[in-house]
């Protein structure tokens, strides 16, 4: 990303520029100078703050409602911490702008794959997202089987798991910036492999299960004055605008992954193909803001939870304020008692009513036929 000497601890020959003739190669340099770091500083800043109030808020909300939803997005905001901590601070300021990439190569390595990890696990939990909100409006039976925490944190769990397993082949990934060498069949499959699960195969999900949606929210909007005029508006519109605010959500966070993340996928593969990042500083520039871009990623969803859920803005002025959740929950639980204790006395007034009507009337009902039973 920087300018520096191309090192490591024990710098091999093509490492240090040189092809096996032994002359120099020329080596492509940041035009950016210290904006990157002052970027990611920032970025870092305010991405890391926002993220855990987003998770504590959440948690809150999880534990309130005891809604699916609201455990995939603090396993995504999760997954976010951890890709601002590994990529960000790990690996663009301590590796790149403190040490100048003079650490061991080991450590470089395994900082790489936590890396492609923690990206891989941000990027599966909208996808689970995606999963969840197709199968609460297209399946709603077969959501309320399926749709709570427990079931959600197993599911997250597996795929962390993928997510980390996935991230070990990328040990071998090549520092792009540094190595001067064309890529070889190695790289060329962890290039792919790397575009693949991040890029092509989660936007490939995004397409077919929004759209999906969308269809599913057009048609029941379609039906919607059919039903209102058979009377039925009432407890069908309130539904359908819960559903359309999570669906509006849906689409924010993976209509936003798909464009911040579009210029690196492409990026990379023109480093493939046609020029290496390593010599061409215009390449050099377009991968250095392709990767501010994609970074930005974990940091705007607390924005967006803020601009469309208005819950989630009461439980951050809870957080902000200070106001425990319990409270809350008690608050809960007289709601949830409330409509109880009024279908009681309302039961308990009719029961009163009828039998102060049989008292003034001796004359015995008739006996009810199945049909009225059923």
């Amino acid at each position: 990303m920087f300018d520096w000497p191309n090192i490591t601890v024990v710098p091999s020959q093509s490492e240090q520029g040189l092809n096996p003739g032994g002359q120099e190669l020329p080596r492509s340099k940041c035009v950016l100078g210290f904006f990157p770091v002052v970027y990611y500083s920032a970025l870092l800043c305010v991405g890391v703050p926002v993220n855990i109030l987003t998770a504590v808020a959440l948690s809150r909300l999880a534990a309130r409602t005891q809604k699916a939803l609201y455990v995939y997005l603090l396993a995504l905001t999760g997954s976010d911490i951890l890709s601002q901590l590994f990529i960000i601070f790990v690996g663009f300021l301590l590796e790149t702008a403190v040490f100048h990439r003079e650490v061991p190569t080991l450590l470089l390595h395994s900082v790489s794959v936590a890396e492609f990890a923690a990206n891989h696990a941000s990027i599966w939990s909208t996808v689970l997202l995606t999963v969840d909100r197709y199968v609460a409006l297209c399946h709603p039976l077969l959501h309320r089987q399926i749709s709570y925490p427990a079931w959600a944190r197993r599911i997250i769990a597996l795929i962390f798991l993928l997510a980390l397993l996935s991230g070990v082949p990328f040990f071998w990934w090549s520092d792009l910036w540094r190595v001067p060498n064309p890529p070889n069949s190695r790289d060329s499959a962890l290039i792919w492999t790397h575009v693949t699960i991040i890029y092509f195969l989660p936007c490939s999900i995004f397409l077919v299960l929004n759209s999906l949606i969308v269809f599913r929210l057009r048609k029941r909007q379609r039906q919607a004055p059919c039903q209102e005029g058979c009377g039925q508006g009432g407890a069908y519109g309130a539904p359908r605008r819960r559903l359309g605010k999570s669906t509006a959500m849906l689409l924010c966070i993976t209509s936003v992954f798909a464009i911040l993340w579009a210029p690196r996928t492409a990026v990379v593969l023109y480093h493939l193909y046609v020029y290496s990042v390593n010599k061409d500083w215009r390449v050099h520039l377009a991968y250095d803001l392709s990767n501010m871009l994609a970074m930005l990623n974990t940091a705007v969803n607390f924005f967006l939870y803020c601009f469309v859920s208005k819950p989630f803005r009461a439980a951050v002025r809870d957080v902000l304020f200070l106001r425990g959740g319990r409270l809350c929950r008690r608050r809960a639980l007289r709601d949830q008692r409330a409509p109880a204790n009024a279908s009681m006395s309302s039961l308990s007034s009719g029961m009163n009513k009828r039998s102060q009507r049989q008292s003034s009337d001796p004359t015995p009902l008739p006996p009810r036929r199945a049909i009225d039973i059923m």
